[in-house]
């Protein structure tokens, strides 16, 4: 007869392969886990090239996310099962499976009853219905009015509640490839009502178990008040919002940036921060673009276009965005930009993302120097204002 563990192994497989795990726990480490490792947490996911499994390795202080197909993810569980941890759960929509081993490396398998009977086609791709990264019956979506006491959207917040889904779905995006430490501290400059900071909060805390140490930047006071009473009130603990100027906001530490639609230069003064910092991961969206527009005198062939008014107001905004993405990756990053969400629900559609990137850096920091030269000779462009940020 085959070991336990084996049994374990082939369970594994034919759960996979059939489309019925759900996820799978290794837990109780040994002494010969690596130092500080936890737990690892399994599940399917859809990636471009296929169905994978994601394995993320839960340490003391940070996780690390990774993504196997099936055989390399059985090579991974056959190497760590009894040496490095001493028990594996996995979940099925029909049974439970338990695997056991002791100190003398006798392993036992149980079956149970399914504890949980979600199907799996719900949690086996990236792009997951878009109500799965948020629980619209969360209290602080209520509390700030999206959602009436039966967790219902309601019917003139429908767009907000996209806007948050495709944020998060942004963020779970970038934390693939760049994870953020366990207790990771995130500044969101600019955060108004707080309703992206809420959920930025909510999806790390409860959905993906990183403890992050959030605060919320807002010039306005009685926002301010109003974020801390509900943050406090449905025991945000670790979610705190200040009445300051981004401008003179100073983190001994910073692992993210966030600064959606701050206005003009103050996404600059944000992304100046964030740079300052070396925080892996930025995300701004920015708002208006006076500072280039006030600048610009174009003296390329672009020149005869932009003497009509809406062509100027874009053209400026394009190349607002494009310096900053280039002088982004000057100092470090890897960045893109993108339209954040449909025009059809707000105008202000654009987003820049920058993961920290130091792969050529030497290279890539001349490369994108030479090209913002080349764009402030043909636009007639002094400064950028991030420019003159970076370099004092």
């Amino acid at each position: 007869m085959s070991s336990p563990t084996t049994q374990f192994l082939s369970t594994f497989r034919s759960a996979f392969t059939s489309g019925q795990l759900l996820k799978c726990t290794l837990g109780k480490p040994s002494v010969n886990a690596p130092e500080d490792l936890k737990n690892v947490y399994l599940r399917p996911v859809e990636l471009k090239k296929g169905m994978h499994i994601a394995f993320n390795f839960r340490y003391k202080t940070r996780d690390e996310l990774k993504n196997f197909n099936l055989e390399e993810a059985i090579v991974q569980l056959e190497k760590m099962l009894g040496a490095q941890f001493l028990n594996a759960d996995l979940l099925t929509p029909e049974r439970d499976f338990s695997l056991q081993i002791d100190q003398k490396g006798e392993a036992r398998l149980l079956e149970k009853k399914p504890s949980q009977k979600t199907p799996a086609e719900i949690t086996t791709a990236h792009n997951r219905p878009k109500n799965r990264l948020l629980d619209p019956s969360a209290p602080w979506l209520h509390l700030l009015g999206i959602t009436n006491a039966k967790g219902e959207i309601l019917a003139a917040h429908q767009d907000k509640w996209r806007q948050i889904n495709k944020y998060l779905e942004t963020i779970e995006s970038l934390l693939r490839d760049t994870p953020l430490p366990s207790g990771a501290h995130i500044a969101d400059m600019g955060s108004g009502k707080g309703y992206l900071t809420f959920a930025l909060y909510d999806f790390l805390e409860n959905h993906l178990g990183l403890s992050p140490q959030i605060t919320g930047i807002e010039l306005r006071p009685s926002l301010v008040d109003l974020c801390n009473k509900i943050a406090q009130q449905i025991g945000f603990q670790n979610l705190h919002f200040v009445a300051q100027d981004i401008a003179n906001y100073q983190p001994s530490r910073l692992d993210m940036l966030i600064a959606l639609h701050a206005c003009d230069t103050a996404t600059d003064l944000a992304l100046s921060a964030g740079i300052r910092q070396k925080a892996r991961i930025i995300v701004v969206a920015p708002c208006c673009h006076k500072q280039i527009r006030r600048e610009m005198q174009a003296k390329n062939e672009l020149a005869p276009l932009l003497q009509h008014g809406i062509l100027e107001e874009r053209q400026a905004e394009i190349v607002t965005d494009g310096i900053r993405a280039l002088l982004l990756e000057a100092e470090g990053y890897h960045t893109k930009v993108f339209e954040f969400i449909s025009t059809e629900h707000t105008a202000k559609n654009v987003m820049i993302t920058a993961t920290m990137d130091h792969r050529r850096l030497i290279q890539r920091r001349v490369d994108a120097l030479v090209k913002v030269e080349a764009l402030k000779v043909g636009f007639g462009i002094k400064q950028h204002w991030l420019e003159k940020l970076l370099a004092e």
